[in-house]
């Protein structure tokens, strides 16, 4: 099995996977909640958690950093050589065939794998290798894109017109060989996230809103300021602090998950 030559030139050449985490309020977000989230569920430190599709290690650095025993495996070689840098262990590898043994860890993370992977069998060996190598009762956490994410995010940067045929594809196939904002990439429905997860065989199986409504503030700065000087309205107080409440708020009632561009689900492994 190797890596999509389109998707390793999108992570070499054109996204700085290494930055793009920090460098955008909306980004922010998601590292935030990330961490909200997967620390809600994870067994105390030091426990071994899989970071699968990596990519340089962002997660992996504050997991480590939190005390936990973390390896790395991303297609990317640039992603592994990153990674390695910043003194993480890792290794070239593809997520659906994992090196490790069965039950080699505590829990295990995937977030690529779940929107790079555009054939539904190609994310079903992903998760069922997830589960084989983590111990019986261990969590797989996995991150997804909503399906309505390019169709609300595009009303907001205000480009819906110009992309609505690839938004029109994501909607009606959650694929669009038009994408040219994320190359070979999948965007999943709630339900059909909870039923990849569940048919992988874990129980128990939750589906947050990552980035929450709060999330959609967060598109419209970058998309309109990107950069540029805030008005005072959107300066103080942080919108990143609002945008952090709105989703914690959100989370309490699941039917607000609809309403979030990016799906966290997790699921334990009986």
């Amino acid at each position: 099995m190797t890596i999509h030559g389109e998707l390793e030139k999108f992570y070499t050449e054109r996204c700085d996977e290494a930055s793009r985490l920090g460098s955008s309020v909306k980004g922010r977000l998601e590292l935030a909640r990330v961490r909200e989230l997967l620390c809600r569920y994870l067994p105390e430190p030091p426990a071994r958690v899989a970071d699968i599709g990596g990519g340089p290690g962002v997660h992996a650095q504050w997991l480590r950093s939190d005390g936990y025993d973390v390896e790395l495996l991303d297609p990317v070689p640039h992603h592994v050589e990153q990674a390695g840098a910043a003194g993480i262990p890792a290794v070239l590898g593809d997520a659906r065939k994992l090196p490790w043994e069965d039950e080699e860890f505590d829990a295990a993370f995937l977030a690529g794998p779940m929107y790079h992977l555009v054939e539904a069998a190609d994310r079903r060996t992903a998760l069922r290798e997830a589960v084989r190598v983590t111990k019986y009762g261990g969590f797989v956490a996995v991150v997804a894109i909503n399906r309505t994410a390019n169709l609300v995010g595009s009303t907001m940067a205000n480009n819906l017109i110009e992309r609505r045929g690839v938004v029109a594809d994501i909607l009606r196939d959650g694929f669009s060989a038009r994408n040219e904002r994320l190359a070979q990439a999948t965007y999943h429905t709630v339900a059909q996230l909870r039923s990849e997860l569940t048919g992988a065989g874990l129980r128990a199986v939750s589906v947050h809103g990552l980035t929450g409504p709060g999330g959609w503030l967060t598109v419209m700065i970058d998309s309109h300021y990107n950069g540029l000087p805030l008005p005072d309205t959107l300066r103080e107080p942080d919108p990143l602090q609002t945008a952090l409440e709105c989703a914690r708020l959100a989370d309490r009632h699941p039917e607000m998950v609809q309403s979030s561009s990016l799906l966290f689900g997790i699921g334990q492994r009986d």
